[in-house]
């Protein structure tokens, strides 16, 4: 399990074989401080916001409440005296069991990063220009599917359906290019009414951290189906997000202006006179122990407030437990590509591991765990944790 530093105090769900209710906790150090317990003895106004053991009613109860919380755990853990008093409450970390920490309500995935969308423009439509005619004019998304979001940890099948062989037949079976994608989410705290939309000014207001996702995306189902309506069974299988939930106020030093844009926006999308949002993250990608890719985050082309102003400013309200994610974070260096699909030119170039195989796609067996840090104070880097799954073979359809 990660250890996290006093400062950046992530929040999440967890249980212990002994004690399998659920809990809220912090991650301080190598232990976890139960947030439940702690609360219901020193912040009584809010025992109840952590009483059924998940992040749900903390993440509605908005800015002013994320504050008091993490100003309260902050007094507690840089205290000696209430640290030493709070002893009981504080669990190493590797004796607990992580658990979902709150209801994903929707979630809809973006397509962020020039890098990645070129480099797959190029791969679907060689013959073709690599960036669609909107693509800098609006943060491109599509709904995913809620139900099958996933925690860290969580078996990934290989995922069944329709694709198309080199020769043209449509055969049914197992995904041959089972893939990654290595993105940054967004969890909103704040709901916002229908009919609303949600202005850049007003991004920290409604979103309350980022956590980490593996959008874990079968490539031939997808260049299948994706035309003309876009992603579907290629992507809604599964996508799994880390544990621990990371408050943007624990981002303040990773907060970065984003790249130069050279197409004009549309003035809800102008954040020229808004506090940037750009993230100064450093993602890494590991299969089977290996380090293959580390992707920036930095680069991205459109910021996590500008997502959130176009996903509703057409009137879509957004719920507590909404996630938003980045879409795949790749950067212009070679081992920088956040998808399989770009590290192995469309499957055509594999790359070789160290333990002298290559890898394309995903074969069954294979672990992909994704982490990411952060600038923090002083020069320091925070850990945002990590995301990580195992491919298992396909089930039998008949």
């Amino acid at each position: 399990m990660t250890s996290f530093g006093l400062r950046t105090l992530p929040y999440g769900s967890f249980c212990t074989i002994q004690d399998p209710r659920p809990r809220v906790g912090v991650a301080v150090d190598d232990q976890v401080l139960d947030l439940t317990a702690a609360s219901a003895q020193r912040l009584p106004a809010y025992a109840e916001v952590f009483a059924a053991g998940t992040l749900d009613r903390f993440l509605g109860a908005g800015p002013d409440a994320w504050a008091t919380v993490r100003s309260a755990v902050e007094g507690w853990v840089n205290d000696p005296r209430i640290r030493a008093a709070l002893g009981e409450h504080f669990l190493p970390a590797a004796d607990v069991r992580m658990l979902a920490s709150f209801a994903v309500a929707d979630y809809v995935d973006f397509y962020a990063s020039e890098q990645h969308a070129t480099a797959v423009g190029r791969i679907f439509r060689p013959d073709g220009d690599a960036l669609t005619p909107n693509w800098k004019h609006l943060p491109i998304g599509y709904h995913g599917r809620a139900g099958t979001v996933v925690p860290s940890g969580t078996p990934i099948v290989r995922p069944c359906g329709q694709r198309r062989t080199p020769e043209g037949e449509v055969v049914f079976g197992p995904s041959t290019r089972l893939d990654i994608e290595a993105e940054v989410g967004f969890v909103v705290g704040t709901p916002s009414a229908l009919g609303e939309p949600v202005g850049l000014g007003d991004f920290d207001q409604h979103v309350f951290g980022v956590v980490l996702v593996n959008d874990w995306s079968a490539r031939d189902l997808q260049a299948w189906e994706y035309v003309p309506l876009g992603p579907f069974l290629g992507k809604s299988f599964a996508t799994s997000i880390s544990p621990w939930v990371v408050p943007l106020a624990a981002l303040e030093h990773a907060r970065t202006a984003p790249p130069a844009r050279d197409v004009p926006v549309l003035p809800y999308l102008d954040d020229a006179d808004h506090p940037p949002w750009g993230l100064d993250l450093q993602l890494q990608v590991r299969l089977n122990g290996e380090v293959i890719s580390e992707p920036p985050y930095a680069g991205m082309y459109w910021t996590p407030a500008q997502m959130l102003a176009h996903l509703s400013v057409n009137g879509a309200s957004v719920r507590t437990g909404d996630l938003y994610a980045s879409g795949t974070v790749s950067g212009p260096g070679e081992r920088q590509a956040g998808s399989l699909l770009e590290l192995s030119n469309g499957g055509r170039e594999p790359f070789p591991l160290e333990d002298g195989t290559t890898r394309a796609f995903l074969q069954d067996g294979d672990e992909v765990v994704i982490s990411a840090t952060a600038p923090g104070a002083g020069g320091t880097r925070i850990s945002l944790g990590e995301v990580r799954g195992i491919v298992h073979p396909s089930r039998s359809v008949t």
